[in-house]
């Protein structure tokens, strides 16, 4: 009814004053599109945190373990082709000197995998795959990144060396959430890698 009333008024209002009705007869605004405007301004501000991400992994050195390497003209380099996609699972590890890890931390030639103490612990794939953390929510990377949980999930084991999650504790949310979305933007690169070995089966 109050709709109906307005809707004569403004046809009144028009008629009396010879304005166009299409400037004047009212709508409901929860029925508008969002402007091309308001539109453009959501997709500057996505594109600026994406922006940002990126910025924050390449400093952060991400693609450093994350990234298996090729041979450049000045030795290894990351391969981009395989960006942020962890160990490659086709890649197959020498055999391990046991006797070394007594005073040695080892990595392999693409420094995807390092063996300690705690036996061989492989980079994981944080491309936007979903063998990577494509289904992964922003929680769970919060999770990840600041309680150090394997794939963000509470009851999960913790993360293993060398990742270095404590140090990424004092990131604001600011900061997660811009790197959480520029990894969400990558390449997808499908590779499911392997499990962690424990130091018995080395």
């Amino acid at each position: 009814m109050k709709t109906m009333l307005a809707g004569m008024l403004c046809m009144f209002a028009a008629t009396a004053f010879n304005v166009p009705l299409k400037e004047t007869f009212l709508t409901n605004p929860n029925e508008n599109p969002p402007s091309k405007k308001t539109a453009q301004i959501s997709l500057d501000n996505t594109e600026s945190l994406i922006k940002k991400g990126e910025y924050l992994v390449t400093i952060a050195g991400c693609g450093d373990c994350h990234t298996p390497k090729i041979m450049g003209k000045q030795g290894p380099e990351p391969d981009p082709n395989h960006w942020l996609g962890g160990h490659p699972a086709s890649m197959k590890l020498p055999k391990v000197n046991k006797g070394e890890l007594s005073s040695w931390v080892l990595f392999n030639m693409t420094n995807t995998a390092a063996v300690g103490p705690w036996g061989v612990s492989f980079s994981g794939n944080i491309s936007s795959d979903e063998s990577g953390i494509g289904k992964w929510t922003e929680e769970q990377f919060f999770t990840a990144m600041r309680e150090g949980k394997y794939k963000g999930l509470k009851t999960a084991r913790p993360l293993l060396p060398p990742m270095p999650w404590p140090n990424y504790i004092q990131m604001t949310d600011q900061d997660l959430r811009a790197i959480f979305a520029y990894l969400k933007s990558t390449k997808p690169v499908k590779n499911v890698v392997p499990d962690p070995i424990t130091p018995d089966k080395l």
